[in-house]
């Protein structure tokens, strides 16, 4: 079925076997690349461990029995991969874990079972000590038949068999340790992040058992098991057809959790829906597309301080521009198919009348190629061409401005507002592009000083939340500033052209250029009374 659709629509496929070590001659990152496992959630397993490097996406079709990973059915593959290649299909990153012990150094996405050796003599002991530590914080000592190290995605199998919490796995960043038929007293399941390293020192021999088998050695005691979080995670495709976890849960583990009538609580929740909802949906769809394209910068942009060479950094600049505009354009597709979307990509397309999206998935690529955390994602929606919300996140700091229309902005949900100054002598400005420096000369010494940060979105995010009363941009792109703008006009701010005038998002402007004056409103005027008198920014 998935050759018959591929052939059909004209997209090149190539088939591995389960463990096969792929590498950059297998996977073409110049080209969008989905992987596909046809099985159950082993095969799952070693598809999402081979493709994880690549942060490929991966799609799961159960052709097994249980399954909580691959989740699509042998008779809905087609239709699946049709929402995939529409857009209409939503990507979630699955926690890794790294261990290392004996001659075991891997990756994982599921638990690490240690257990103990069976003994040679019948009636031997069959329990021993493990000795836990998080971040060399002594845990305690779990007595008993072995220990749990759990991924939320792995809370479902040994983990919840052993009364351990069952995680959302979905974007979940964390670690969870589950005792195994321990006889230890008051020994409790503990969670702790994905940063944290857990050591564990055996007092005899234990196996080790990675994935369900995928790695199996006995330890002799006086070892030390570290665990840590993986840097990179799962990209896994999620689409309509595709069993809902919770659902997932109920029907393979015979929860009887929930039985939703058609006038039940579905409906009262579907009723209480108003036009303001679509607003609130498209923030929520943002914000969280926002952060899952953070990951991707985040993991790219640390690889970018170790390369030594112009020419590899630009490819990895390259790929993290790529991958989170992947990332964006996928979750709002998914949500909003009838929506346009304008990007740097498309520039030459204007938006057309109702909603349309304008995202620029890494604003300050310059900072970002050298290793400077001064960069953001910069997602708007438009209707009739004029910015309603607007979203801006700083992956490094994890600073998360947004606003809507009439509904305040934000940053990381506490409400912002820029200063009240009104005084140049007083103010401290930012400045955008500004290639003959003209608008520094200007201010520099009639300010508290003229800063550069290297980011447009971030520049009027900075002054709506009231780290600076006004930024000067010599030159604007529409997806630059257009989620900004939205945070800079809901909180009071003001945004005009060099002369005054109020400024408008222009699209197909060619080589004519767009300046940017922006302020907190109060200093707005000082500001353009001075360059005018000044003559030097025309």
């Amino acid at each position: 079925m998935v050759e018959s659709w591929a052939t059909a629509h004209d997209v090149d496929m190539t088939v591995f076997d389960v463990g096969t070590e792929l590498t950059s001659e297998h996977i073409d990152r110049t080209k969008t690349t989905l992987g596909v496992s046809i099985g159950g959630d082993g095969t799952f397993l070693e598809a999402a461990r081979s493709l994880a490097p690549f942060q490929t996406p991966l799609l799961g079709v159960n052709s097994g029995t249980l399954a909580f990973l691959a989740r699509v059915e042998p008779q809905d593959v087609e239709a699946a991969l049709n929402a995939v290649y529409r857009g209409r299909a939503s990507i979630n990153a699955r926690q890794q874990y790294e261990v290392t012990a004996g001659e075991i150094e891997t990756t994982g996405i599921n638990e690490v079972f240690l257990q103990k050796h069976p003994p040679e003599e019948r009636y031997g002991t069959k329990v021993g000590s493990l000795h836990v530590f998080v971040d060399r914080e002594y845990v305690g000592e779990y007595f008993g038949s072995g220990l749990i190290i759990s991924t939320p995605t792995g809370s479902t199998g040994r983990a919840y068999s052993n009364h351990g919490p069952v995680h959302y796995p979905q974007n979940n960043r964390t670690l969870q340790i589950i005792p195994h038929e321990t006889i230890s007293a008051a020994v409790d399941p503990i969670v702790v992040s994905q940063d944290s390293e857990i050591e564990i020192v055996l007092d005899a021999d234990f196996d080790i058992d990675v994935d369900g088998g995928r790695r199996f050695e006995c330890l002799e005691a006086e070892t030390v098991v570290r665990i840590t979080g993986a840097d990179q995670p799962v990209q896994t495709v999620r689409t309509s057809y595709d069993d809902p976890f919770i659902t997932a849960m109920v029907d393979k583990l015979d929860w009887g959790l929930r039985s939703v009538e058609a006038d039940g609580p579905q409906a009262a929740l579907e009723s209480q829906s108003t036009s303001d909802d679509f607003k609130q949906r498209a923030a929520h769809v943002a914000r969280e597309a926002a952060r899952s394209a953070g990951e991707p910068l985040q993991e790219l942009h640390g690889q970018v301080e170790n390369i030594e060479y112009k020419t590899d950094k630009s490819d990895i600049v390259t790929e993290a521009d790529y991958q989170a505009n992947d990332i964006i354009q996928t979750a709002i597709n998914s949500e909003f198919p009838q929506h346009a979307i304008q990007s740097e990509e498309n520039d030459q397309i204007a938006p057309p009348e109702g909603y349309a999206w304008v995202i620029d998935p890494l604003d300050g690529t310059g900072n970002f190629a050298h290793g400077n955390p001064n960069y953001s994602v910069s997602i708007a929606l438009l209707e009739n061409r004029k910015p309603i919300l607007g979203v801006v996140y700083a992956p490094e700091p994890g600073e998360m401005f947004y606003a809507i229309e009439g509904e305040g902005a934000y940053q990381n949900d506490h409400e912002i507002e820029p200063t009240l100054r009104d005084r140049l002598d007083e103010s401290m400005l930012l400045s955008g592009y500004d290639p003959s420096g003209e608008f520094l000369q200007a201010f520099y010494h009639e300010t508290q000083g003229v800063r550069r940060l290297g980011s447009a979105a971030l520049n009027l995010a900075y002054v709506a939340a009231g780290s600076a009363d006004g930024v000067w941009e010599h030159d604007t792109h529409p997806w630059d500033v257009a989620a900004g703008i939205c945070l800079l006009r809901e909180v009071g701010g003001e945004v005009t052209d060099q002369h005054g005038n109020p400024y408008e998002l222009k699209f197909n402007a060619g080589d004519q250029r767009t300046a940017m004056l922006a302020s907190n409103g109060s200093l707005h005027e000082q500001l353009l009374a001075h360059m005018k008198a000044d003559g030097s920014v025309q």
